[in-house]
């Protein structure tokens, strides 16, 4: 099995042990994304629709990375700690989606949605993706 580091600045860099994302094969493993702006290096949380917006777009950029778009996404995982955050989490995300899928390609990727007790930095919401060359 062959691995490739899928590194971009455009997204914040690993505040881990861990990789941006992971290509084998024809499939891309996105570790979790937060609101970090990678421009600043700061938070961008006023509110949980900034902190989604925030972590959907170092999502898309990674994407864009490894030649991809969210139509290549079959699996994303959602980690929020409140889930009556739910719903305005759920739009955020359904949107770029709906934007970004070329026609002939509708549909959601699978999902879970779990509430947990804390994520890195005291952020709200924190979200990965498994994506596939077709």
């Amino acid at each position: 099995m062959s691995k490739t580091v899928i590194f971009t600045g455009n997204a914040p860099a690993p505040i881990g042990p861990y990789s941006q994302a992971i290509l084998t094969g024809n499939t891309l493993f996105i570790s979790g994304q937060i609101c970090i702006d990678p421009a600043t290096g700061e938070l961008k949380n006023k509110d949980i629709q900034e902190e989604t917006h925030q972590a959907m777009h170092n999502l898309k950029t990674i994407l864009q990375e490894a030649g991809m778009d969210f139509s290549n996404v079959v699996k994303t995982t959602i980690f929020i700690t409140d889930m009556h955050q739910f719903g305005e989490v759920n739009a955020v995300y359904g949107r770029y989606f709906e934007n970004d899928l070329p026609a002939g390609k509708a549909g959601f990727p699978a999902r879970e949605t779990v509430q947990v007790s804390a994520l890195p930095k005291f952020v709200n919401v924190e979200i990965s993706m498994i994506a596939v060359v077709s």
